[in-house]
């Protein structure tokens, strides 16, 4: 029988994080798994593939409406098609959006509420397209293409003015700037060398500087620039002409254009890595353009040495605020909330003493707060504060929200409590993403009338606007997510989750799986996903545990930087201690019939368990590094192994393996300790960890004589996202747990 699962990690940052550094998975669950008294059953892979999946979302600027996409998988035809829905945000069935077409993306409404845009390749490539809107009843029509770029479109937003578009279009830096008197010469140019590269017999390419490669494709010469379209006449502007950096700069946690306009439409704020060599640099920065002279230049607002994201104007324009880390060549550094006075042309940190991450944020209407996200201990709720930042409330909510947006005030809606209304996306390990609108909190107030915090006597009351899965959940034993705490050797409080399969029995001794997160700056948490999920890899007679770090988020930063050039060292303790706690005290755990599994990082710790300990039945080690030299030489992102392993290799030579990170953690100096069996993963389009580690991993094992198995991807990444090629990744992981647990 050909069953499987997903896999589930919550992903905070780039590189070996979560959501990437794990593939799609797909439990098998076996035919004997007990049937359960409730009535319900055990998830199944064809279960999470009917499964709709949420993807983006916009509010109309009357609040009323809500537009949404969902993409709905076909297994046979081993696809995944998206399509666009309509919603009243108080509620009512949704209908689709009649102009888009599937696959079309980034559905806006425009300010003045008369039209929305979209993305659509339905005519031959990507362009921008504009269609009207009547927000009395929804209805859309008269739709129109409203770009002809050669490069495509990639993100559009609207101006507050509704007269401009701001988009984005990968082109080549040397070819002529479009302006808005001359838009043929650029675009023919930027075509002309499209079509050379495709007739080219000759594939081959030549680079001279690093990056040339990146994720799952390599970079070639054409960059990211930032476009304005004035509505009513078509006319296109580059506003980085010539720019050889991407604007915006790539990041897996952000795929809009990562900039906004002053809410009187003539600023622009954006983000760009201005550093020469974008491999060994995070150091993004916020500049903001004046709009309204064609020769202005950016002017760079932002301090830190580190990364800036996402610039938003509050609503009376006096401020922005963006996400900033301190640190240079830090990608998991503490993401604050920093807020710059354009009068006064001055910033500062919003919330000097708040430990954890601050995910995203939006600004509140009046101007006085804004409500903003951040994982803290297995959850990501929304917290808010005063633009004084005297303090941080928190809404007393499970799951992990995202997706934050403010819902204008509508006179005919029905508003519970006194703050703002928002939207956002919401999930749990046992509910997929819905959107759901809350009340955010009250602004207290000074005699002066100054801002000061946000109530805590108001928590967030979350009410569900869609309802994708309802109807499939309510079929399906999804056991509830126990948390526990431990003491880690050195003293530190860590947390640990454990699912127990469906019709748990407690009189039985259950196998278990024992899951590890990538990163590794990333977290186990309340959180559903399409990957890695905790409740399939439960629902075939399994108990699952996942154990939160060294290195973990939402613990305050200290535990960030616990794993930073100790990649072997107190995360694995750390590891086997919450792993020892669960024997101890969860008595239907059969400590005999362990796996370990894990992916990028978690791959990279599978690897190093292999060397280090005998006490597992069994390990799953995808895309993991093996060998940390080979890994140096072989990934794109070199910040990252910089970073945590405190400089290069080169650095070390001549010193003894204990004073030289890239030997010390390198899981290959251990293999002569390898006995347990194990299945090794890989994608050969996998750049951030190239195949070699996966394939020096599987030569080694199949030396020495260890039981083995490879499963290797020619057309996947870091992630496994092809539907019959997620349900072959689990059935082969399943298969491999049962055989040595079972």
């Amino acid at each position: 029988m050909l069953c499987a699962s997903g896999q589930n990690m919550r992903t905070l940052k780039p590189f070996l994080s979560l959501a990437l550094l794990v593939l799609v998975a797909t439990p098998c669950l076996a035919q004997t798994a007990p049937a359960s008294t409730s009535g319900k059953r055990p998830m199944t892979f064809e279960d999470m593939m009917a499964m709709k999946r949420l993807g983006s979302t916009a509010v109309s600027s009357d609040g009323k409406w809500l537009a949404y996409a969902a993409t709905t998988v076909d297994l046979n035809q081993n696809s995944k098609t998206t399509e666009w829905f309509l919603q009243q945000i108080s509620g009512g069935a949704p209908k689709p959006i009649s102009v888009t077409q599937p696959n079309d993306s980034g559905v806006q409404f425009s300010p003045d509420g008369k039209q929305i845009l979209f993305l659509s390749a339905h005519d031959g490539n990507q362009q921008v397209w504009t269609a009207d809107f009547d927000t009395a009843t929804g209805a859309t029509g008269h739709a129109k293409r409203i770009t002809n770029i050669a490069t495509e479109t990639s993100t559009a937003i609207w101006s507050p003015d509704s007269k401009s578009i701001l988009l984005t279009s990968a082109v080549y830096p040397d070819c002529p700037a479009i302006t808005e008197s001359d838009f043929n010469t650029g675009n023919q140019c930027n075509a002309d060398k499209d079509k050379i590269l495709a007739d080219s017999k000759v594939k081959a390419q030549i680079f001279t500087h690093l990056l040339y490669r990146h994720w799952n494709h390599f970079t070639g010469d054409r960059r990211s620039h930032l476009f304005l379209l004035t509505v009513d006449t078509a006319a296109l502007r580059d506003l980085t002409p010539n720019d050889s950096h991407d604007v915006p700069p790539f990041s897996l946690s952000d795929s809009s254009c990562g900039c906004a306009f002053s809410p009187d439409s003539r600023e622009l704020a954006f983000t760009e890595n201005p550093d020469p060599e974008p491999a060994i640099s995070t150091s993004a920065q916020i500049y903001t353009l004046d709009l309204t002279n064609p020769a202005a230049k950016p002017v760079k607002i932002s301090t830190s040495a580190g990364g800036n994201f996402n610039p938003a104007y509050s609503p009376d324009g006096k401020y922005l605020a963006w996400r900033s880390q301190a640190r240079a060549g830090y990608e998991s550094d503490k993401f604050r909330l920093m807020l710059y006075d354009r009068s006064t042309k001055q910033g500062k940190d919003l919330l000097p003493t708040f430990d954890n991450w601050v995910d995203e944020f939006v600004w509140n209407s009046d101007s006085r707060g804004l409500h903003f996200v951040s994982g803290n201990h297995g959850e990501a709720g929304v917290y808010a504060t005063g633009i004084t930042g005297a303090s941080a409330t928190h809404f007393d909510e499970r799951g992990e929200f995202s997706g934050l947006a403010l819902v204008p005030k509508n006179p005919g809606q029905k508003r519970y409590g006194f703050g703002d209304m928002f939207v956002a996306t919401k999930m749990k390990v046992d509910q997929p993403s819905e959107v759901v609108t809350f009340m955010g909190g009250d602004i207290l107030k000074s005699a002066d009338g100054e801002s000061l915090a946000i109530s805590s006597s108001l928590q967030a009351l979350v009410y569900p606007i869609t309802h994708l899965n309802d109807a499939l959940l309510a079929q399906l034993d999804l056991p509830a997510m126990e948390s526990f705490w431990f003491t880690a050797a050195d003293g530190t409080k860590l947390q640990g989750f454990l699912i127990k399969p469906p019709s748990f029995d407690p009189a039985k001794k259950y196998p278990l799986k024992f899951l590890i997160h990538g990163g590794p700056q990333g977290a186990w948490g309340d959180a559903w996903s399409y990957r890695w999920n905790p409740e399939l890899f439960a629902a075939n007679g399994y108990v699952v545990v996942m154990i939160n770090p060294r290195g973990s988020t939402g613990y305050g930063q200290a535990v960030v930087d616990g794993v930073n050039g100790d990649w072997g060292g107190k995360p694995y303790t750390d590891l086997m201690t919450g792993l020892d706690y669960a024997e101890q005290h969860y008595s239907f755990i059969d400590k005999n019939r362990e796996c370990a599994l894990g992916a990028s990082y978690g791959g990279y710790m599978a690897n190093w368990i292999l060397g280090h300990t005998t006490r597992f039945k069994c390990i799953v080690a995808h895309d993991g590094m093996y060998n940390a030299e080979s890994a140096f030489g072989s990934t794109e992102e070199d910040w990252f192994n910089q970073w945590e392993f405190k400089g290069n290799p080169w650095d070390y030579y001549g010193k003894p393996d204990s004073e030289n990170p890239f030997r010390k953690w390198s899981p290959s100096l251990y293999a002569k300790n390898f006995k347990t069996p194990t299945l090794v993963i890989h994608g050969q389009l996998d750049y951030r960890l190239d195949v070699s580690e996966g394939y020096q991993l599987f030569d080694t094992l199949q030396l020495l004589k260890v039981p083995s198995k490879m499963l290797y991807f020619p057309d996947e990444g870091h992630w496994v996202l092809k539907p019959q090629n997620s349900q072959l990744w689990y059935k082969t992981v399943n298969d491999w747990v049962d055989q040595w647990t079972k």
